[in-house]
């Protein structure tokens, strides 16, 4: 799912809000927040689909407003096409699904917005493992919530990284795009104090090879490099890639090439190292040993 994309399902609720009867929200703008890495009502909708059940994804459903989808056929306020496809998959032969929440927004009471990264398996005699980006909006209607918007990306082969993917995203891996600059100052001070380096890594919440760079530099191996020697910043591009390009300019590190994009700086804020031709973009190249080298070739030298 591309980042405009969820930016205007979220852009979208907020301006035009909802006029059923059962609906809560109001028309009020209210920027958006990020909240807990996990949504009750988000298992209980993995549970149906797990179970083939398609009622109960249904009733999940809301009806009043109709709830809409962005498909890859188009947009629909079908009620019944996502219920119908997620329901339908169990059937197929589904194991292993895992809807991994890559971030949640809570831009107003009784709205709350995933951006989801859904993976399983799927066949009887050889599965094949397969990946569907996406977000659902889900609104508080009473006592219950139900999905108003959603949006999927056609199914497509789940990529074989060298470097493993998290059970788990965190959804607060990047703070909002306001705060890069204050953090950034606050990195150089510790890492001055601790006569240590900084890296940046711009990128976002929504993307996934952040989510993997970032669990390999905490990893078993690396972990002991990392901390001895840098204090690490994530540096948030936004939904559009628009923000802190201010940044990524001052510390000489092109975006074009895609993200993650890493900087290496030294405490008085001179760059050491900029990515110029996106060697950490994708976590399907790199491995592990990269990430290793990577962390000893740019650490201090101390006396």
């Amino acid at each position: 799912m591309s980042r405009m994309g969820v930016w205007a399902l979220l852009t979208g609720l907020i301006l035009a809000p909802p006029t059923g009867t059962s609906g809560q929200t109001t028309a009020k703008r209210v920027a958006g927040t990020t909240g807990a890495s996990s949504f009750a009502p988000l298992e209980k909708w993995k549970a149906a689909v797990i179970a083939g059940d398609v009622g109960t994804l249904a009733a999940m459903y809301s009806t009043d407003p109709p709830a809409t989808a962005n498909l890859p056929t188009g947009q629909t306020s079908d009620g019944t096409i996502e219920p119908k496809f997620w329901g339908g998959l169990a059937q197929q032969g589904l194991t292993n699904f895992k809807p991994k929440v890559m971030e949640i927004r809570r831009p107003q009471p009784g709205i709350v917005i995933l951006l989801l990264r859904t993976e399983f398996s799927i066949g009887t005699s050889v599965p094949a493992d397969v990946v569907i980006g996406g977000a659902q909006v889900w609104q508080q209607q009473g006592d219950l919530w139900r999905i108003v918007q959603s949006q999927r990306t056609p199914p497509s082969q789940a990529p074989q990284r060298r470097l493993p993917e998290p059970e788990k995203f965190n959804t607060e891996l990047y703070a909002p795009p306001e705060q890069a600059a204050a953090e950034i100052s606050e990195a150089l001070t510790k890492a001055s104090k601790e006569h240590k380096r900084v890296i940046l890594m711009f990128g976002g919440n929504w993307c996934i090879d952040c989510h993997v760079l970032n669990a390999a530099l905490h990893s078993k191996a690396n972990e002991p490099i990392l901390s001895a020697n840098y204090v690490l910043v994530h540096v948030n591009i936004g939904e559009e890639s628009k923000d802190n390009l201010n940044i990524a300019a001052q510390y000489d590190t092109p975006l074009d090439k895609g993200v993650p994009a890493l900087a290496v700086l030294d405490p008085d804020g001179k760059v050491i190292y900029s990515q110029k031709q996106g060697e950490f973009e994708s976590t399907v190249r790199i491995g592990s040993e990269d990430v290793t080298a990577f962390l000893k070739k740019w650490k201090p030298v101390r006396g």
